[in-house]
């Protein structure tokens, strides 16, 4: 069986040699790549001399650089990661062990850290509110969306339709999963603080603002209904609240002495109309959508471990599952 680690990397060049190393020790029949992404510390020379196979993409977002990865390389089970020396790669082999005896296409590694440095609070209260947002809408599978260590199966891989172009691209590969009904798993893993001097790319409140946007975005091209439903309930809501003193007016005394709220409110209520039918339509292109990614996913063969060198007694390398 083939075994990709994939790392993407944007000046990590104080962790990416042991990153490089301690994937190489957890898997050694894995090969590593790692893709920089326009790091000015000598990122990809040191995880070259680490014995990593490096290519570079030029535009700049972790969601580019997955997206050329996964529609470079060829595998049966990739393995992906951060540079940063943060996810414990001894518990690779549990992942994939988990993986390919149930025949998962991904398993997402949960966050579990005693250290205060390495999970901020910020992060961590982000995570559950962005966690329990995505969840409520498309399925209550997982519990930390945001992780960027998992595995995934060939299936998987080659069936997504990757549109990120930055951080949000753990939320787009969660929300395929799930939208699905793809066969998941989560386990969790040891999350680590990131080594002394080194500083990570992601920004708490800008790339956070990123995330929900694309939340909303995701929720508008695969919930289109709901989207606009709700859209159509606040005009309909804000068109009766200008409306009804209107009408009543005009029972009253058969006059309409405030054009204007009349005009506004009519102009609501139309609005809710063009919403609600919007939403009806566009609903019925979402499930052909959705039938079109379904049968690009299922031309791919489901995912097989015979001669998968992983010991499935590697669960000792995680805190559980």
């Amino acid at each position: 069986m083939r075994i990709a680690v994939l790392i993407p990397c944007y000046n990590e060049a104080m962790a990416i040699a042991e990153v490089v190393r301690a994937f190489r020790s957890a898997l050694p029949e894995a090969l590593i790549h790692v893709y920089d992404n326009n790091s000015t510390d000598g990122t990809a020379e040191i995880a070259a001399a680490a014995g990593a196979i490096v290519r570079r993409e030029s535009l700049q977002g972790k969601g580019y650089v997955v997206r050329r990865m996964f529609a470079d390389i060829e595998a049966d089970f990739y393995v992906l990661t951060d540079g940063d020396a943060t996810y414990d790669a001894a518990a690779a082999p549990a992942l994939l062990a988990r993986a390919v005896a149930d025949g998962l296409d991904m398993v997402n590694a949960a966050r579990v850290t005693e250290e205060r440095g390495a999970y901020r609070p910020g992060h961590r209260l982000g995570n559950r509110v962005l966690t329990g947002m995505v969840t409520l809408l498309f399925g209550r599978r997982l519990t930390d969306m945001l992780s960027g260590y998992r595995v995934f199966s060939r299936r998987f891989v080659k069936s997504f339709p990757a549109m990120s172009a930055g951080f949000e691209i753990e939320t787009e590969l969660t929300v395929h999963a799930l939208q699905l009904d793809l066969p998941i798993a989560e386990m969790r893993t040891v999350y680590r603080q990131r080594l002394p001097g080194s500083f990570s790319a992601l920004r708490t409140y800008r790339d956070g603002v990123r995330i929900l946007g694309c939340i909303l975005r995701l929720i508008k091209q695969e919930r289109p209904y709901l989207f606009f439903g709700m859209l159509a309930l606040c005009f309909c809501v804000a068109g009766l609240g200008f409306g009804l003193p209107v009408i009543g007016d005009y029972w009253r005394t058969g006059l309409v002495p405030r054009l204007p709220t009349a005009v506004l409110a009519t102009g609501l209520m139309i609005l809710a109309a063009l919403s609600f039918f919007s939403g009806l339509i566009l609903d019925t292109v979402a499930a052909a959508r959705m039938e079109a990614r379904r049968l690009a996913y299922l031309r791919l063969g489901a995912p097989e471990g015979d001669g998968l060198g992983v010991e499935t007694g590697a669960q000792a390398a995680v805190t559980g599952s």
